[in-house]
């Protein structure tokens, strides 16, 4: 397989040797070496299972070692997994549908994170300032919110939860805020409201910021928000090593999912953030499984908003 390479100079690079207890399960090294393989994250709590999957060996019981690259974000990490620079990259879902409509190859080979499903509890939100006189999705109407990236999962999010509750998402202006600019951006007036996700969400709640609608919560029921994923190439010439990285995240989904507080344990590992606010950001779930019928939503809506002209197949984008 091939090792993380040069082209991210922007990006942190952050070797790991997956270790821990246990007899190697030889998933991907029939020689007892563990495969070395690049993975591209972003340092946010949607990937907090991968490093407590390193950390508690479920990785190396699979054959593997990872090199972690921190990107700033999935744009640079999609071409570096088609390129072959890294084996597996971290992305949100309607990145990857957008992708492979454009005939990237891309499959998706596990999940990430899903939202909690919980309004007002979700690790994403569209906040508003305290004294807004925008109470729902539908009072956005006619507003200027700030998103990360025009034309993504959030502003897809956002547009069907105006119209789940009345409004026109067409009379809507989006514009990109950096999530670190977000929270300002709201209190000085800039923005009526911000598609804020954590720790910005809490960042901003906590200098007096409130939900109007958590986007990632609602209209989709169990929404998959981001997944793992790697090229056709990779399944077809190295799919042992595709079934070991499967099965060592899935463990370190469910390892994550029933051990919260191993989450918030191991997140000053790999971000800066500190752990006052870490013990009061709000954790997205670790489903094992992907949500396929979110997924469809997902494309169904990047065709109605126009994101994209016609949807992948399903079946293409995530095998059976």
């Amino acid at each position: 397989m091939q090792k993380t390479g040069a082209a991210l100079a922007t990006a942190a690079v952050l070797t790991v040797t997956a270790c821990g207890g246990g007899e190697s399960g030889g998933g991907a090294a029939g020689d007892g070496e563990l495969t070395r393989v690049g993975v591209g994250v972003i340092a946010s709590t949607d990937v907090a299972p991968l490093y407590l999957g390193i950390e508690q060996g479920f990785f190396e019981e699979e054959g593997l070692e990872l090199d972690i690259t921190q990107a700033q974000g999935g744009a640079a990490i999609v071409p570096s997994v088609v390129s072959g620079e890294m084996d597996f990259g971290f992305s949100n879902v309607t990145s990857l549908i957008v992708a492979r409509s454009q005939g990237l190859p891309l499959q998706i080979i596990a999940n990430a994170n899903n939202s909690t499903g919980v309004q007002g509890e979700d690790f994403a939100d569209v906040l508003v300032r305290e004294d807004s006189d925008i109470q729902d999705a539908a009072d956005l109407q006619g507003r200027t919110v700030g998103v990360n990236t025009l034309n993504n999962i959030s502003d897809t999010t956002i547009r069907a939860a105006i119209e789940a509750q009345g409004g026109d998402p067409g009379d809507v202006e989006f514009v990109e805020v950096p999530l670190p600019d977000m929270p300002a951006a709201l209190e000085r007036g800039e923005v009526d409201a911000i598609g804020s996700i954590e720790p910005f969400r809490t960042i901003a709640m906590q200098d007096g910021a409130r939900s109007a609608v958590s986007n990632y919560a609602f209209p989709i029921e169990d929404l998959t928000v981001a997944v793992y994923f790697t090229t056709e190439d990779v399944l077809a010439q190295e799919p042992e090593t595709v079934e070991a990285f499967r099965a060592a995240i899935e463990k370190s989904l469910q390892f994550a999912q029933d051990n919260p507080d191993e989450v918030r344990a191991v997140l000053p590992s790999y971000t800066q953030l500190d752990e006052e606010l870490i013990d009061q950001l709000v954790l997205p779930a670790y489903p094992t499984e992907v949500n396929r019928q979110s997924v469809q939503e997902l494309a169904d809506l990047a065709v109605q908003h126009g994101l994209i002209e016609e949807a992948p197949p399903l079946e293409e984008l995530l095998p059976e």
